[in-house]
């Protein structure tokens, strides 16, 4: 998938791993405060907005948190052209969700062509080629027959699935001390070729850095948000385009939530 930034983007937003949840209001409050403040034209999440979603279904629940946070950002696509690509926590958004949230999906990967140069966007959970449990589960449950079986279920007991899920994941964390799946180099490269694109962005890893892949591709890695942790993590990688076309790519800025 491609797309073209529009003509009256000047400055571009990218953030990811928010993993909002009615447990944690903080963050939340902090998405609202980012939304109301920002001065993107355009805002790029890369996934895992949630900590986890069963289905669009849930937005019939009115009072709902998932509810809260589709109604704000709505409110600010009033503002701001705002583009989701779905992670490994939010997998199942539909275009329900989408909708409901003024919000336009994204494949993954997407690259962006700006007068700068081609960004391509993605969560990143694919290319940890090292963590090969994960991506035994990552195929399983991106396979629509599951997804299909997944969602006929009641919305109760998928919620219950779901806390369930989370306390497994939190729960095996605390095994795996000293293991870190990062982005295979080489396949995040060749990912980069095959879209001639120059440089990649992407959350997952929670690591925010640069790595220079070789002489001219480089990929940024997104903070995540916790603003219940101490220190507090929140963090927008802010692009400003040039309006001519062929300019060297300016370097995106890492803008600390509490400078917006």
């Amino acid at each position: 998938m491609e797309l073209r930034a529009k003509a009256h983007w000047d400055t571009v937003d990218f953030i990811s791993d928010l993993h909002l949840q009615a447990q944690e209001p903080q963050t939340l409050e902090a998405l609202a405060s980012y939304l109301q403040n920002s001065p993107a034209q355009a805002l790029f999440i890369l996934g895992d907005l949630f900590e986890v979603w069963v289905g669009d279904d849930c937005l019939a629940q009115t009072d709902s948190f998932e509810a809260q946070v589709a109604k704000l950002l709505k409110l600010a696509s009033q503002k701001i052209d705002i583009y989701f690509l779905c992670g490994n926590r939010d997998f199942l958004m539909g275009s329900d969700c989408m909708t409901a949230c003024g919000a336009t999906g994204m494949e993954d990967p997407t690259v962006l062509q700006t007068p700068n140069g081609r960004w391509l966007l993605t969560h990143g959970d694919a290319l940890c080629l090292s963590d090969t449990a994960y991506l035994d589960l990552r195929r399983m449950v991106r396979n629509p027959e599951w997804q299909h079986d997944f969602l006929q279920k009641p919305l109760e007991q998928r919620q219950a699935m779901g806390r369930d899920m989370r306390m497994q994941s939190e729960a095996k964390k605390k095994t795996l001390t000293g293991f870190f799946a990062d982005l295979d180099t080489a396949a995040a490269l060749d990912l980069l070729k095959e879209h001639q694109a120059d440089h990649m962005i992407h959350g997952h890893t929670h690591r925010p850095s640069i790595h220079a892949l070789d002489a001219t591709h480089s990929r940024w890695v997104l903070s995540d948000w916790d603003m219940g942790a101490a220190p507090q993590r929140a963090e927008v990688l802010r692009l400003t385009l040039s309006k001519q076309a062929g300019t060297k790519a300016a370097q995106p800025a890492r803008i600390a939530l509490t400078h917006l």
